[in-house]
């Protein structure tokens, strides 16, 4: 009985990996009624997986909190395996790693030859990755989570959560629609069928809408097309993570050995290698970049390379300089006082910075959240989308609340529960207190407080009778309530309106108000941060202390 070949093994566990990655993307929402679910509403699968192995999350959250927030503990155990047989990770198991294989795959079947042969040798510009590393990890370690721009989770859960699976899923919806309103009843039955089947296993409860998705599309296909030009280009220059199973694979007891009496110089071990790792004989193999892919083993015509514990022969790890990772260090350090002494980092914040409820304060936000977009994806109302100007560069792709797209929903506290660091810290709907009568003694969590443009309101411009945002208000007693005015309208006759007021102490920022103002292109109420509960001076009125200062 023939023995599978490893390559096979391998692109089984790549296919494995990727579609678990997949269906825990898919899965991450909430498939039911909000208002007819008892108790706390959860996920019935661990959504944050991924991020529950990425040990570079681990790092920099730990440098950045002094603390290991639960659940990432398990990926530090991930550093051992690396140590012992190199980066296998990445090229057995990382998705994002994957998607760079498959369609590298397509430029070395379609174009063999010189070119091909030397674009997988290795390049000095190979080491970048373990630069951007350096200045990640000294970041984290001053109070940002800029790695998150880069790891290869983050970038995957972002880009195709927030982009591509939207956008698969307004273009299938569309295809469905023509099936499903054809004149021919087979075509109107298969158009059904194939809308409960992809319901099932692809398509968003409703479809979803997000912010800076054209750019965060865009970019992900720009690198994915860059595989036409370098294999693996992300992999190989970019990754932070690689960067760090790079560096622990030094350790590592599985090489490659090459037989020099084998080897007849035809090169072929270089066509699809995905780490750019010098398989080819008379030069040393560099065990850092190398994916273990076993490609070249599987290539090689001779049989003149074999992976081996313990190898006889040497190979080369990171060939880093030391002015250049004095660079990165010198980067990452200079960044966070260059990001945070502008003025919309403590004095002149975006009034409309609204975060999820059990956000952090705003420098201990930004120092764990990474960026990955798993609380944007889970939100039903699709409240959340990722800021672009509003948080500052610092605060680029961090979430935001949008209360005209989607307000927070009164005992949804789904995105505490899928946050893999704690930057929104996973707290209960009878701790978020928005189902509970907020007058018998509770502190319900504050995203904001609402505000009225009485210029622009119905009742109190135009004379006309409007009661929405006093329906839509969830809080018990209501924030907004009603007293009835004697106005004038248009004609000089008198009407009686009931007009709108807010009462600041019950109001939590949920953002339903200014959802559903009937007032269409700018609402006549709307919701500022101010009164948060996570902020101690972004309040209406601040306590006088003894001395008169700031309380």
């Amino acid at each position: 009985m023939a023995l599978v070949k490893p390559t096979r093994l391998r692109l089984l566990s790549q296919v494995i990996f990727f579609l678990l990655f997949l269906f825990l993307l898919v899965r991450t929402e909430f498939r039911g009624s909000l208002h007819e679910s008892a108790g706390d509403i959860r996920l019935p699968y661990p959504v944050n997986l991924f991020f529950r192995l990425d040990p570079l999350v681990a790092l920099s959250n730990a440098l950045a909190s002094h603390a290991l927030y639960r659940g990432l503990l398990w990926s530090l155990l991930i550093l051992i395996p690396p140590m012992f047989l190199g980066r296998f990770f990445c090229g057995w198991i990382c998705p994002l790693g994957s998607i760079h294989h498959f369609f590298s795959s397509w430029k070395s079947e379609r174009k063999r030859g010189k070119q091909l042969i030397e674009s997988n040798r290795y390049k000095r510009w190979q080491t970048t990755k373990y630069y951007l590393l350096v200045a990640c990890l000294v970041a984290a370690a001053l109070g940002t989570g800029m790695v998150g721009w880069l790891d290869p989770f983050s970038f995957l859960v972002r880009s195709l959560g927030l982009s591509i699976l939207p956008a698969t899923d307004y273009g299938l919806r569309a295809f469905l629609g023509v099936l499903e309103h054809s004149r021919y009843a087979s075509v109107e039955f298969a158009g059904s069928a194939l809308h409960f089947i992809l319901g099932l296993l692809l398509l968003s409860f409703k479809q979803p809408h997000f912010r800076q998705g054209i750019w965060l599309g865009l970019i992900f296909i720009f690198l994915v097309v860059l595989n036409f030009r370098i294999t693996r280009f992300w992999c190989r220059a970019l990754c932070p993570l690689g960067a760090l199973f790079g560096l622990v694979s030094r350790w590592a007891v599985l090489g490659l050995v090459k037989n020099p009496e084998h080897c007849e110089n035809c090169n072929r071990c270089l066509l699809r290698c995905q780490g750019g790792d010098d398989p080819v004989g008379g030069v040393p193999w560099r065990q850092a970049e190398c994916h273990l892919c076993l490609n070249c083993v599987d290539e090689c015509p001779e049989h003149g390379l074999q992976f081996q514990f313990f190898p006889a022969q040497k190979s080369v790890g990171a060939n880093l300089q030391r002015r250049k990772v004095l660079t990165g260090l010198a980067a990452g350090t200079a960044l966070i006082p260059l990001l945070r002494s502008t003025p919309g980092f403590a004095v002149e914040r975006h009034e409309r910075l609204l975060r999820p409820p059990g956000a952090l304060e705003e420098g201990d936000f930004l120092s764990r959240c990474i960026r990955c977009g798993e609380c944007m994806k889970v939100c039903p109302n699709n409240a959340l989308h990722p800021t672009l100007t509003e948080g500052g560069l610092e605060g680029l792709w961090t979430p935001v609340l949008i209360p005209r797209i989607g307000y927070c929903e009164t005992s949804c506290v789904l995105c505490t529960e899928v946050c893999p660091t704690g930057a929104i810290w996973e707290i209960t709907a009878k701790e978020k207190g928005w189902s509970v009568d907020v007058a018998a003694g509770t502190k319900p969590i504050r995203l904001g407080t609402a505000f009225y443009d009485r210029g622009r309101c119905l009742p109190w411009a135009m004379a006309t009778d409007c009661i929405v945002c006093e329906e839509w208000c969830p809080t018990s007693p209501k924030a907004i309530y009603l007293r009835p005015a004697d106005v004038f309208d248009a004609a000089g006759n008198v009407k009686q309106v009931k007009q709108p007021y807010l009462d600041a102490a019950r109001c939590v920022g949920c953002g339903a108000c200014e959802y559903a103002c009937p007032v269409q292109d700018r609402p006549a109420v709307y919701v500022t941060t101010v009164g948060e509960s996570r902020s101690r001076t972004n309040q209406i009125l601040l306590n006088r202390g003894k001395g008169g200062g700031k309380g």
